[in-house]
């Protein structure tokens, strides 16, 4: 008999140790490593995910050495998911053979998308849906309520891989859709579904699947409470695409973000509604985040994001309240709390405004992450506008990246910036000099500024 293999793996960073530790050496977290089997010890024999696993496409494999000028630089084939704002997260649509996963809180509507998706995609395609976690009669019943189209879909209750492939090689569907991954397992593999071992050797074997039959794969992945994918970390490197489906049970939009994608860029955002039917794209996302009040009020301000290929007005909202702690809250939602405490740095050292006795909150309306540093500007100015207690006008929009010397410096994109704020009605805006057009849209003002100081005068 040969002997099995085992080894240890890290389920925060991916790591692989050959025998158990308290600590992880790579990332430093305790109590992370969890014993994998590794399937038998023979020469020659694979482990599932070992061939194919890694990226790769029937037909395009090859033993032979090719010189890198003579490969065929044919575009790879897309097809639509019917959903314009899921195919630009995903770069301009499914690629065959690629393998998909899509995270997200419970509740967020990652199945209801996949369903909605595969419903449509049905009418023209051959289409596979497995579901672990519901009975058949649920997905109907859900279907039913959302008035999807049921006529060509097919479905099959299930959490065996092997049964799974069994049934996949049999239908041969063009699109294989798992929900969801941290329910499958395989025989061989003597953990219980969820665990590590199975979610890797699970997700393997899916994924040399589809690359072999040029299959579409989309995972349904679940989250842990810090907002990560659940699983081994080494599930991102199998897969072509991780998107995150953001977006709470309080809140009626969901944005649909990219993580990885090796068929597109990774920081595109597609805007959905959840409305009665299901999931609706929002094409015009910057109309959605600029529902503001009618009375003006201080430490309100619009600025511009840029996501992926198109610019996003969203509001940025700031409250400065005189602290009764020792030490004043910094609180951000939709932005990086350590860059917020620099930027209270450089208004005190460079705009003369000291916030060190107030407590801070700032706020992204809409649920939206703000992760570009085009916002800097917008945020100090609502901080102000809070601070001394004067709303700002309602046609003004702002944005520009801040400097520790107190330089306003220029970002990507800035004419299609303006453009964009003046299609929504604005009529002034600041930005800097570096991002001035030669020629402003009709009817907007533009001032550009180099300082802090500049940009204080400016309101």
């Amino acid at each position: 008999m040969a002997k099995a293999k085992s080894a240890f793996v890290c389920t925060e960073c991916g790591a692989e140790y050959s025998k158990w530790q308290g600590q992880c050496s790579n990332c430093r977290e305790w109590n992370t490593l969890t014993e994998i089997r590794l399937g038998s010890a023979r020469p020659g024999a694979s482990t599932p995910g070992s061939s194919g696993a890694r990226g790769g496409y029937a037909g395009t494999l090859s033993r032979e050495v090719v010189d890198l000028s003579g490969v065929d630089l044919t575009e790879v084939p897309r097809f639509s998911s019917t959903f314009e704002e899921f195919d630009r997260v995903l770069g301009g649509g499914l690629v065959p053979g690629s393998a998909v996963l899509l995270g997200g809180h419970p509740g967020a509507g990652k199945s209801t998308l996949l369903l909605q998706t595969a419903c449509r995609l049905a009418q023209t395609k051959r289409v596979l849906y497995v579901t672990g976690e519901e009975s058949l009669s649920q997905v109907a019943m859900r279907a039913h309520r959302l008035q999807l189209p049921t006529q060509g879909l097919k479905m099959l209750a299930e959490t065996s891989v092997e049964t799974l492939l069994a049934v996949a090689e049999r239908e041969r569907p063009e699109v294989l859709i798992i929900d969801s991954i941290q329910t499958m397992h395989l025989e061989d593999i003597g953990s219980a579904p969820g665990g590590v071992a199975q979610v890797r050797e699970s997700a393997a074997a899916l994924t040399r699947f589809a690359k072999q039959s040029n299959t579409v794969l989309l995972l349904v992945g679940h989250v842990t409470k810090d907002g990560s994918l659940a699983g081994p970390k080494v599930l991102e490197h199998m897969i072509d695409a991780s998107l995150l489906l953001e977006g709470g049970s309080d809140s009626r939009f969901r944005t649909l973000r990219g993580q990885k994608n090796r068929f597109g860029a990774i920081n595109e955002l597609g805007v959905f509604a959840m409305v009665e039917l299901g999931l609706k794209e929002v094409k015009n996302p910057s109309a959605i985040f600029l529902s503001r009040g009618e009375e003006l009020a201080s430490g309100s301000l619009v600025m511009v994001v840029w996501e992926g290929t198109r610019p996003i007005l969203v509001e940025v909202q700031a409250l400065l309240d005189e602290s009764a702690l020792g030490n004043p809250r910094r609180v951000a939602v939709g932005l990086d709390h350590n860059r917020l405490a620099m930027l209270l740095a450089v208004l005190h050292k460079h705009g003369g405004l000291f916030t060190g006795d107030q407590d801070v909150f700032l706020n992204v309306v809409g649920g939206v992450k703000v992760l570009e540093t085009s916002a800097d500007l917008a945020v100090l100015l609502a901080v102000v506008s809070s601070l001394q207690n004067r709303a700002l006008p309602r046609e003004l929009v702002v944005f520009g990246e801040v400097g520790l010397s107190g330089e306003i410096r220029p970002v990507p994109s800035g004419q299609e910036r303006i453009v964009e704020a003046a299609k929504h009605g604005f009529t002034r805006a600041i930005v800097p000099r570096g991002n001035a057009p030669k020629n402003a849209p009709a009817g907007m003002q533009v001032v550009a500024v180099d300082k802090l100081a500049e940009a204080l005068e400016a309101l």
